[in-house]
């Protein structure tokens, strides 16, 4: 029996990955970097368009993070946030679901192929590389060179589901040559379509119908590609002109069928995705910004909304947004509250760090 069985959002939850944060480090910026995160556009807060780094580079972008030197992040950081992601685990084995963990690995051992090289990054986000759709696992071709080699980290991990029955593909390696990139393109257009290019949090499942956002981490042709690895029994939506962060878990949340939550400064009428339109939408109010004084922030307050689903009716999310919390529970889902303190800071909400392996239930259809 395939251990691997994920048809949507919001099924009952029974094995996830969670990532950490041991080891995480800045990368040093290079051009797939200064492309997908540190752009030298700004937005205000909350606002479509919003780059996934808050504020303007300045000098130290040509050797990392704004106001952040490559190499590891603070330690009070990743042990604050090591913490946090264990008393998730604990707090997901309590409600009776398998939680796995990748294994240790250098993140400085460097990657390179014939186009490029990069140091490494972290493996706090099992959401971004590995996406799984019904018994499948599909390693996916990340934009950033910094996390090339970020699948090795749950090796182990994807031969046991092969060994159980599980199918395990991986998208054709992504050169990630210099002409991938367009710095200067307008946000959400800085990814040229000369292979297939994508994030796996780029996408959500809604069972036999599967959102697919164009953006500044996925292009079209991934798209397409995904597409075509998963045939005829799927349909893959490319969503042009929703937002140009990076990821989707930031401007939708599917909670149950019928129920979306959506970031009313990004979804509207016009941008909303057609299989979604007779979905009854709850707007989120803005997040509370998380972090410390003085941190570098790497993503917007947004990640606020990132939320993982653990079953129809429950989620896990930041006990500090409370706003969020009590418009969830006037329409009938609980919330499980929970930290990440430092989520803006290394880029990654409850539903990044969480990669769903196995839920209960069927695919099915959900166009109402």
């Amino acid at each position: 029996m395939s251990l691997v069985s994920v048809h949507n959002e919001w099924d009952p939850l029974e094995e996830v990955v969670i990532g950490t944060a041991l080891g995480a480090r800045v990368p040093v910026a290079d051009r797939s970097l200064l492309t997908v995160e540190y752009t030298a556009h700004t937005a205000s807060p909350g606002h479509a368009g919003e780059p996934r780094c808050s504020g303007r580079p300045g000098p130290a972008v040509a050797r990392g993070r704004p106001g952040v030197l490559p190499g590891p992040y603070p330690d009070r950081v990743l042990k604050e946030t090591e913490a946090e992601l264990e008393e998730l685990c604990e707090e997901l084995r309590g409600l009776g679901v398998t939680v796995r963990r990748p294994r240790a690995r250098d993140r400085a051992a460097p990657g390179r192929t014939s186009d490029c090289a990069s140091d490494g990054y972290h493996d706090l986000c099992p959401r971004d590389g590995l996406l799984t759709v019904g018994d499948t696992v599909i390693e996916t071709p990340m934009a950033l060179r910094a996390r090339f080699l970020e699948p090795f980290a749950y090796r182990e991990l994807l031969t046991e589901y092969l060994t159980s029955g599980s199918r395990w593909i991986s998208a054709p390696k992504p050169r990630l040559a210099d002409a991938m990139y367009d710095p200067g393109a307008p946000p959400g257009e800085r990814l040229r379509e000369l292979e297939p290019v994508f994030d796996a949090a780029n996408v959500l499942r809604l069972g036999t119908d599967l959102l697919y956002l164009v953006s500044d981490s996925g292009n079209a042709l991934g798209a397409r590609w995904l597409q075509s690895a998963l045939g005829g029994a799927y349909t893959v939506h490319p969503c042009h002109g929703l937002s140009a962060s990076p990821h989707l878990d930031s401007t939708l949340v599917p909670l149950r069928p019928g129920l979306v939550l959506v970031d009313p400064s990004r979804v509207s009428d016009d941008t909303l995705p057609a299989v979604l339109r007779s979905w009854e939408r709850i707007e989120c109010p803005e997040p509370v910004g998380l972090g410390h004084p003085g941190e570098a922030l790497h993503s917007s307050p947004w990640t606020g909304m990132s939320l993982l689903v653990v079953r129809p009716g429950l989620v896990v999310a930041d006990g500090r947004q409370r706003e969020l919390m009590r418009v969830l529970e006037r329409h009938g889902v609980d919330v499980l509250p929970l930290r990440l303190t430092h989520a803006r800071m290394l880029g990654g909400g409850f539903h990044g760090v969480a990669l769903d392996v196995r839920r209960t239930g069927v695919l099915e259809t959900y166009r109402f």
